[in-house]
Parts: C-alpha cells; structure tokens; sequence
C-alpha cells in the first residue's frame, strides 16, 4: 500500500498499490535495472520502503528463494530444507534440546507437551519425508540427503534452496530466477508443481517459456509503477505490441 522507493534522485517506486490474491501466480517483468528483485525484497522485507507498507494476511507464511549458496553451509541438506518452515523447525529443535537434558522437570515436560502439540499441527512428524521427497524430485538423491551442504557443488546447492523454498506449501511463496542451473527435467517438474499449487507466488525469470507455463497474470514494472495484467507473458506481450502498434 503506497510503496514508495528512492535511490537518491531516482525514484525506483513511486505510490505502488496492488493486491496479490490467492491462487494467482504473478510473473514479474521489467527492463534490466527497473527494480524486479528490489521488488521482491520488499515484498520479502529485505529492503525497507521510503514510504507505505506491505501487509500479510495474519497467520500466512512467506517463504523466499534464498540466493545465497554459502549461508547453510554448516547443516546437513535435509536440515536446510526443514529450515524453510522456520517457525516448525523451531519447534523442533526446542523439542529435541529438551529430551536431551539430563535434570529433565515437570515444567519441562509440560513444555514438551505444548511442543508435542504444535508440532503435529504443523505436519512436523512428516517434515522430514515430505523434505525427502522434494529433494528427489529436484535431482538431490538419498545419497546426498545427510551430507553437509557445503560437500555439494553450486548445481547442488541451488536445488536444495529451491526445496527449502518450496517445503511445508507456504502461503506466499517469492521465487527470484528458480530455474537457473536446472535442466529441462527438473523444469518441467517446477512448471507441475507451480501450475497445481493454490497459494500467492511471485516469480522473477529470464525464462519466458516457464513465465508463459507458470504464471495467471503478469506484473509490469514501468516508471516506477507496477500494472497488473491478466494472462501469461505472451499475452501480455502481444497486447503490448498491439497498443504500441495503435
């Protein structure tokens, strides 16, 4: 709401106003340098706006495609991937750090319990199949699930951000360039995943045969603004053609 955005004397956002509905997905394009990944990182929170806000419905999760290969380099490839649901994996590091202590008390059962609780509601005793199973999907064998992830290489690692990224179905999901470094495999199991998945994603890419299988509508970064349109990139594209052409 309001959105506003300046990098000195450039305003890269100036008063933006949308609502992103559930069920869509949103490619979001603009020329080289209008601002699609500052975009997303206020979206994200990442960068604070000049002015205005962006508001969450309470309750959603947000879940971001995390650009940076080196930041979980100390944890095994099945930990990042839990990691996506922080609130979850919380859960169950506190859980585990409590059985383990040896003047185990009642408050700390009471604790535990709560715990318990909590995590069964966020689908916690499936979190590492459900982990499993996504890395497979992506190319990341078993054989590769219990290794640190700096003993994979950069291929690797961006197909494990993306699991990360995609676990426990959060309800906003902010992909920046997903398909880099996939083959036309892996891709194509995105393109399923992405067309049945009933929640808000937001998709930055290069790759316009993914915008034109992926995304319901198109957001437009232009002069400091940002258009919703309905339809793929394609549609987007001709109708732009065709607007310029009158």
């Amino acid at each position: 709401k309001n959105v506003t955005l300046a990098d000195g004397k450039r305003v890269v956002f100036d008063e933006v106003n949308i609502n992103f509905i559930k069920g869509n997905c949103y490619g979001i394009i603009g020329a080289n340098g209008a601002g699609k990944s500052t975009f997303m990182k206020i979206i994200s929170g990442d960068i604070e706006p000049n002015k205005g806000t962006v508001n969450i419905t309470p309750g959603e999760r947000m879940a971001v495609l995390n650009q940076n290969q080196f930041a979980f380099d100390e944890f095994s490839v099945l930990h990042t991937v839990m990691m996506g649901h922080k609130e979850m994996y919380a859960v169950m590091k506190e859980k585990d750090a409590l059985y383990t202590k040896e003047d185990f008390t009642d408050k700390d059962g009471e604790r535990a319990g709560e715990l318990e609780t909590l995590f069964a509601e966020m689908d916690g005793w499936n979190a590492e199949s459900n982990a499993a199973t996504l890395l497979s999907n992506l190319g990341i064998g078993e054989d590769l699930h219990y290794k640190l992830l700096n003993e994979l290489d950069g291929t690797q690692k961006v197909r494990v951000l993306l699991a990360q990224a995609l676990f426990g179905k959060p309800d906003i999901l902010l992909l920046d360039e997903p398909t880099n470094d996939l083959d036309i495999q892996t891709i194509a199991w995105l393109e399923d995943f992405l067309a049945g998945y009933e929640a808000i994603v937001l998709v930055v890419s290069h790759d316009r045969h993914f915008l034109d299988t992926v995304c319901t509508h198109v957001a437009d970064i232009d002069f400091g603004k940002v258009n919703i349109y309905s339809g793929n990139y394609s549609c987007w594209y001709e109708s732009s053609q065709l607007a310029a052409r009158q």
